[in-house]
């Protein structure tokens, strides 16, 4: 009769450190910088990132306030976009001009109006949009 391998399941943490607050400012300087490549207005980006305007005006400015969960996901998935457009277009600007081309994945709208939408999930579904284009998955 075949003797059985124990083995040791012991559960794993595949969970990505959490977003220091370090990281998230680095991340919201880094978003300030794609926003006027992406020539996305300080209406536009204060959606994007989920802040009033005022706020994101006062951050943009250098006095950058507390960066919530939500926040941190919305910057983590904005440089994922970014990531993902470098990879695939060669020219950058070319990348950078994509975000406001109409695009049949979304109804004829450009990446920007679908992450417009002001959800966190609006941002995720064009991150995983690039994400399967450059065979990521």
């Amino acid at each position: 009769m075949a003797t059985l391998l124990r083995v040791e399941t012991a559960e794993r943490d595949f969970a990505p450190d959490p977003i220091t607050d370090e990281e998230a400012a680095a991340m919201f300087r880094a978003a300030v910088n794609l926003f006027r490549l992406w020539r996305v207005t300080d209406e536009e980006a204060a959606v994007l990132i989920d802040l009033p305007v005022r706020s994101y005006r006062r951050w943009k400015a250098g006095e950058i306030g507390r960066i919530s969960r939500d926040g941190k996901a919305r910057l983590s998935n904005l440089m994922g976009i970014h990531k993902a457009l470098r990879l695939i277009f060669v020219e950058p600007q070319r990348g950078y001009d994509w975000i406001k081309r109409p695009n049949s994945d979304f109804a004829g709208k450009s990446a920007l109006d679908a992450m417009l939408g002001g959800e966190l999930t609006d941002l995720m579904r064009v991150r995983r949009l690039l994400d399967a284009e450059r065979g990521a998955w």
